[in-house]
């Protein structure tokens, strides 16, 4: 069967298998099931082999060749583990004030070096932000363009000193990865002119 007939629906906490256009099998229990759109939601075994996690995978019976119910669950599921609304709440919170943070960098022609020394900044400390084009971390430390390590001014100690650090490193790693960047480049190049 590829997709379920009218009237014909999958029960949460059933098993199934799925033979997919692709020839791929996919086997779970069955979390979601919408009619109106045959979108099939099933946990499976975790791919990373994790016994504590699942794999979630959306399924189109649309392109499903084949659908097998292993076992069919009766009884009513159990309910739905209880959310902490607060901690999504503070989470939200904070992605939409990162993303209103990134906003203002672009509409302040933030450079994208700049841009992204923020981003690497505030992974470590999140109290950073933007005073115009100037990066402020910890209300102690300066960062104004071009973003240097000669750029990082405030009061001399420890809070300079490790942002100092992080803005070396930074600088460091994009670097390393330019020059990994430009190595295949190069070496396609050399070959191309040895051939010639």
């Amino acid at each position: 069967m590829a997709a379920p007939g009218p009237g014909e629906y999958f029960s949460v906490g059933s098993h199934v298998s799925c033979l997919t256009c692709l020839g791929q099998r996919l086997q779970g229990e069955v979390v979601a099931f919408d009619y109106p759109s045959k979108m099939l939601t099933l946990k499976c075994p975790s791919s990373s082999a994790k016994p504590n996690l699942s794999d979630v995978i959306l399924v189109n019976l649309a392109y499903v060749s084949d659908v097998d119910v292993i076992n069919d669950r009766t009884e009513t599921p159990p309910p739905l583990a209880s959310l902490n609304i607060s901690k999504l709440a503070s989470r939200a919170r904070t992605e939409k004030e990162d993303k209103l943070s990134q906003a203002y960098a672009i509409s302040a022609g933030v450079s994208v070096e700049g841009q992204q020394l923020f981003q690497t900044i505030h992974k470590t400390i999140k109290d950073c932000k933007w005073q115009e084009k100037n990066i402020i971390v910890m209300d102690d430390v300066v960062i104004s363009p071009p973003y240097q390590v000669e750029n990082c001014k405030g009061k001399e100690g420890s809070a300079l000193s490790h942002v100092r650090k992080i803005v070396e490193k930074h600088f460091k790693d994009v670097e390393s990865q330019k020059s990994m960047q430009r190595t295949p480049a190069q070496q396609t190049q050399k070959d191309s002119s040895l051939s010639s």
